[in-house]
């Protein structure tokens, strides 16, 4: 009887040494996550929620579930994201084109993404892409130039919305280039896409992997890239920079955001499980698949790169006179 009392205590102490462990590993996640993606389905920041959002599903047998909440250039879903309560359990794959340059374009957004919104982790970047059709007349960056020059304002490129960093990078683009086009803004990526394909818009202004499915398929003709460098997705495809307008470099960055005052250990919790997702092959391979590339920080790192670009682009975007009507 002794030995059995003692038995039991020591499992009775083993268990409660135990439990706040226990407990707090077991804390977080214990319902749905709901993964905000601020574009409709199709496009690049919808591709990388929808695969962050599956893998954390796979891996780690948590339940988030991605919700397109799309319009105003993708600060329509961050908006919402910030009024969620700070639980954990409504995030949002947001980017720079809408928590960078965004809140320079659009007046009055009732959120400021340096103190309404916690960085949780940074999930890739790619450059913009520059392309037409494969029935394109224009073969090359330097056909579009020449074109635009003989008949200013005739030559149309669609965007994803106005308030992207690729809205912006094609305003970047015609200053540089000393032309004019007419920017017609969508409701993300994908009909931006369609439209292009068919031929409705002469350029297609995109983030990377937006249009790599199509760039694969042969029916979409990349012309240049806006980055520094040339992507690894696509090395025979020119930089802008190269095509005769130096120093030229637009890309843009994705990441998991969560509203300001989320508690500090499920921040955590969601940055080591995404970095984790991060480092594996097949993660990695899908990602450079869609023409982006994988980058995992800290919270801190990634909120630091959020706060020093919010500020520079502040003066990019005035300089480049670009407006949302």
């Amino acid at each position: 009887m002794l030995l059995r009392r003692h038995i039991l205590s020591l499992a009775a102490l083993a268990c409660a040494l135990g439990a706040p462990a226990v407990q707090a590993q077991g804390a977080y996640p214990s319902k749905p996550i709901r993964m905000i993606v601020p574009f409709p389905p199709g496009g690049g920041t919808d591709i990388l929620a929808r695969l962050v959002s599956s893998k954390l599903t796979e891996v780690n047998k948590w339940t988030v579930v991605a919700d397109n909440k799309p319009g105003a250039g993708g600060t329509i879903g961050i908006t919402e994201a910030v009024k969620a309560a700070p639980t954990g359990y409504d995030l949002v794959m947001g980017q720079k084109d809408n928590l960078v340059i965004g809140p320079w374009l659009y007046k009055n957004l009732p959120w400021d993404p340096t103190k309404d919104l916690t960085a949780v982790a940074h999930v890739a970047y790619t450059p913009v892409v520059i392309a037409t059709s494969t029935s394109s007349r224009f073969k090359t960056l330097a056909d579009v130039v020449a074109a635009a020059k003989a008949a200013p304002g005739t030559i149309t490129y669609g965007s994803p919305g106005n308030g992207t960093s690729i809205h912006l990078a094609g305003d970047l683009f015609e200053k540089a280039a000393g032309i004019k086009l007419s920017h017609v803004p969508y409701k993300g990526s994908n009909p931006a896409l369609m439209d292009a394909l068919a031929g409705n818009v002469d350029l297609l202004v995109s983030s990377l992997p937006s249009a790599m499915g199509q760039i694969k398929a042969g029916k979409l003709h990349p012309l240049a890239v806006t980055s520094a460098k040339r992507s690894s997705s696509l090395p025979d495809v020119p930089t802008v920079a190269e095509s005769g307008f130096k120093g030229f470099d637009v890309s843009t960055w994705y990441g998991v955001f969560a509203p300001a005052g989320t508690p500090a250990a499920v921040v955590k919790t969601l940055n080591a499980e995404v970095n984790k997702l991060l480092a594996t092959a097949d993660v990695k391979a899908a990602i450079n698949a869609q023409g982006a590339e994988p980058q995992a920080m800290t919270p801190e790192q990634f909120s630091t790169l959020l706060k020093t670009e919010y500020q520079q682009w502040k003066g990019i975007v005035e300089a480049s006179g670009a407006k949302i009507e």
